[in-house]
């Protein structure tokens, strides 16, 4: 069957061609140039990108349980941070993983799309994610030359494949937990403040403060944060100006020679004097780089360029002047640790810093809230995730996002938290496991990405991986023996949610296998036409289906029923690709499927991709584009069917009405089923029984809906 690919313009009515193409290099090349406006995007990238990260300094030493601290220990300790923050910030981040993004994309999700995009090893049934490919039904594009042996392990193990989606969900689902113990430790660490020229102040009143702050930071989500996001980038400069200030004083009245403390031989020193309990401090000094996944987490809302300009030339040297100066302090007042960020600040300008760091604080907060509803909406799009509903807050910025259900459940939790565990230390131990975790994550799949689609000299891509493997997994050893003591907070939280997306998924695949095994072929739904009891009625009806090779099951279902068919009927499947963005280009497909009247379409979406048309707009842009094709496109014209007839047919069918027609479709588990499928499905049952419909996303009127209940055996 000829497909031919139209391109909506903005609006909607004008078909383009396949010169956007070069354009988009052009835009990217561009994008890739350093020049005022990447300084001034990096200015604002202070404000979304690193609010976990340079908020850090307000809860790195608390969370360290030391014991009569001495001069060399803590020379040691700062040692560790300063090299964590190069080799992890600078080295691993900045240098290497901002670039391997997904079409501007960042995050686990862009990378499990860029190996699967480059090597056939996506379980998921859009893993071939080149539209063109798709749409065409052609051979795949992969390139024959890609390195052997690991590819074709991971092509022929399922439990491979399945092992790397379940990493790189765990991923985002750690994303998720940051969302949930970065606000609470940023406000609790900021609001405990108080207590340093009000000892009297007491800890459960500063966890109601703290708790009643992060209430009012989720109620006021639904707004957007466009509203307040222009307070953001200034202050966040504040933070990052005043508080290597701080530190450059500190410095100099303390411990002037703090800063030969960057020679490597403190942090075997320290290990040598310190051993198992120098090994468990690495639990806190993990905090030093919180955040630092942000920065490719982020990478879709702002250029690679902006990114490293901002960390190279703002964030990293303000962290390491701010942590020299709280070194020198501390120095001189070894066991001040406890409240290791205010007591080092000077008494005369102590309670504007105080302001500014309950500032930042919420301002991390919301950029970790953000990237909680940005990830959510993500999942949900690629049908990873069960459907809530998500709005979007901006009309200029498709990142701005807003989940109700997502909020309150975030909000819930962040209080529990702070309630719950009010030490800022418990949540330290917590917030530890979710940090070097996601890092841990990234890192096996920057070295698949390195071997796979870079091409990577093997023993570059070994050295890499050997060492942040070392690095990241002496953290991770470190702060898996606080899993007693809150680390089993984040770990929890991210085993349900990756346990909900798994189930979801399984059950969404399930449906597919089923529909593609009992499929009506278009040689049956033309038998099924030509009976004498089923009448084509006039009007035009949008019947949704999960599939393409075929149509789904309960079309037959619906015919058979109802012994009708529209005269107009478009077969529409909604397509979420495991690609950022699709061309716009590309984004409407249709074909003609032999039988008068009977249309197939294919709507295109990449996870990061704003769905503008709803409603009536839906309908206009659709029909606007299949009046395109048909005039475009003369092959498979019926004898005697002129196109501006069958043009005339679809301006009838609009005037007289629109239906959308989709499927209710529910597993009959019976007895023969094994265990695990009945664990899964029942699962998944329970999981779309109380979620949001697919079909309302679309706002369709609820006069113009249809529901088929249809039962698939399992």
């Amino acid at each position: 069957m000829d497909l031919e690919m139209n391109r909506l313009s903005h609006n909607g009515d004008h078909p383009g061609d396949l010169s956007d193409a070069n354009h988009n290099t052009n835009s990217q090349a561009k994008k890739n140039c350093i020049g005022w406006s990447d300084i001034i995007l990096a200015y604002k990238t202070l404000g979304v990108v690193f609010g976990g990260l340079v908020t850090s300094p307000l809860y790195v030493y608390p969370s360290m349980n030391l014991t009569s601290p001495t001069e060399a220990d803590y020379l040691g300790i700062y040692s560790i941070m300063f090299w964590t923050l190069t080799m992890i910030g600078v080295v691993k981040y900045v240098c290497i993983v901002l670039n391997a993004d997904d079409h501007g994309e960042g995050g686990t999700l862009a990378l499990y799309s860029l190996l699967c995009r480059h090597a056939d090893i996506g379980i998921l049934s859009s893993r071939n994610t080149n539209p063109r490919e798709i749409l065409f039904n052609g051979p795949s594009n992969l390139d024959p030359s890609r390195p052997g042996k690991l590819v074709k392990f991971l092509e022929r193990s399922i439990f491979a494949r399945r092992m790397l989606l379940f990493v790189a969900i765990l991923g985002m689902c750690m994303l998720i937990g940051d969302g949930i113990l970065t606000p609470a430790i940023s406000v609790l660490s900021a609001m405990d403040g108080i207590r340093v020229p009000f000892p009297t102040f007491g800890k459960v009143a500063v966890e109601i403060l703290s708790a009643t702050i992060l209430i009012a930071l989720f109620l006021v989500q639904k707004f957007g944060t466009s509203r307040v996001s222009f307070m953001f980038a200034p202050i966040m400069a504040s933070w990052t100006l005043t508080t290597p200030m701080i530190g450059i004083y500190s410095i100099l009245r303390y411990y002037p020679q703090i800063f030969k403390a960057v020679s490597p031989h403190y942090i075997v020193s320290f290990f040598l004097r310190n051993t198992k309990s120098g090994w468990q401090l690495l639990g806190g000094t993990v905090l030093c780089i919180t955040g630092a996944e942000a920065m490719f987490a982020d990478l879709g809302h702002f250029n690679k360029r902006s990114i490293q300009i901002t960390f190279l030339f703002t964030i990293y040297p303000s962290l390491i002047l701010t942590y020299a100066g709280q070194t020198a302090y501390l120095i001189k007042n070894p066991n001040d640790f406890g409240d290791g960020f205010f007591k080092f600040v000077p008494g005369p300008v102590y309670w504007p810093m105080f302001v500014i760091a309950t500032l930042a604080a919420i301002v991390a907060s919301q950029s970790l809230i953000s990237a909680s509803f940005s990830v959510i909406k993500q999942a949900v799009v690629l049908d990873y995730f069960p459907r809530v509903k998500v709005v979007h807050t901006s009309q200029s910025s498709e990142g701005q996002v807003y989940s109700p259900e997502i909020n309150y459940i975030l909000m819930f939790l962040c209080v529990a938290v702070v309630l719950g565990f009010g030490d800022g230390k418990d949540i330290g131990n917590a917030f530890g496991i979710v940090v070097i975790l996601v890092m841990f994550i990234t890192t096996i799949l920057i070295t698949l990405v390195m071997i796979i689609v870079w091409r990577t000299p093997l023993f570059l891509a070994g050295l890499y991986f050997v060492v942040f493997f070392v690095l990241e997994g002496t953290y991770i050893s470190a702060v898996m023996i606080k899993f007693v003591e809150g680390g089993w907070l984040p770990f929890a939280v991210s085993i349900i949610l990756a346990f909900i997306m798994f189930g979801w998924y399984y059950g969404r695949q399930k449906k597919v296998e089923y529909e593609m095994t009992n499929k009506i072929t278009l040689e049956c739904l033309s038998d099924l036409l030509s009976q004498r009891d089923v009448q084509r009625v006039p009007g035009l009806c949008f019947f949704y289906t999960n599939i393409q090779d075929g149509l789904t099951p309960i079309l037959g279902h619906y015919i058979h029923n109802m012994r009708s068919l529209h005269k107009i009927t478009v077969f529409t499947t909604l397509r979420y690709l495991l690609v950022a963005k699709v061309a716009p280009n590309e984004r409407m497909i249709f074909r003609r499927l032999g039988i008068r009247g009977i249309y197939g379409c294919v709507i295109q979406y990449g996870y990061a991709d704003l769905r503008n048309p709803e409603g009536d707009d839906f309908v206009t842009q659709v029909t606007c584009g299949l009046k395109n094709y048909l005039e475009r496109n003369h092959e498979g014209l019926f004898e005697g069917c002129r196109i501006e007839e069958e043009i005339m047919q679809l301006q009838e069918a609009i005037s007289v009405g629109v239906v959308h027609v989709r499927g209710k479709t529910r597993f009959y588990i019976g007895k023969d089923v094994g265990w695990s499928d009945k664990v899964l499905l029942g699962f998944y049952e329970f999981l779309h029984s109380n979620c949001r419909s697919a079909l309302p996303s679309l706002k369709i009127p609820l006069l113009q809906s249809l529901e088929i209940g249809m039962l698939y055996k399992a």
